[in-house]
């Protein structure tokens, strides 16, 4: 992926890396038309994306993964403690139903 935007006062097309911030007469470009786009006539193009490069998940990517699989594989039971005060029916993280006065 790219951004392609254009300096027109200097009749130059930019190709750089995918912005973070969307721009006015910028455009963003997946990687086959990115290594296909010419300038118009008397223009030139200046490319400062490196080569397309297939990334594979990261170790972030992938510990977040099993983060997930653990939490989704935990028993209900170890999920949610026994109550500890007084008049609590249940507890889910910070939540708590208690049993009604009436």
């Amino acid at each position: 992926m790219a951004t392609l935007t254009y300096v027109y006062s200097d009749s130059t097309a930019v190709l750089g890396p995918l912005a973070v911030h969307a721009e006015p007469h910028s455009y963003d470009l997946c990687e086959v038309h990115s290594e296909r786009t010419t300038a118009p006539r008397g223009w030139e193009i200046v490319r400062l994306a490196p080569a397309y490069v297939e990334q594979g998940p990261t170790q972030d990517d992938l510990s977040a993964l099993a983060d997930a699989v653990r939490e989704a594989g935990r028993p209900k039971h170890l999920a949610d403690p026994e109550p500890v005060q007084t008049g609590e029916v249940s507890r889910r993280g910070h939540l708590r139903v208690l049993r009604g006065e009436g």
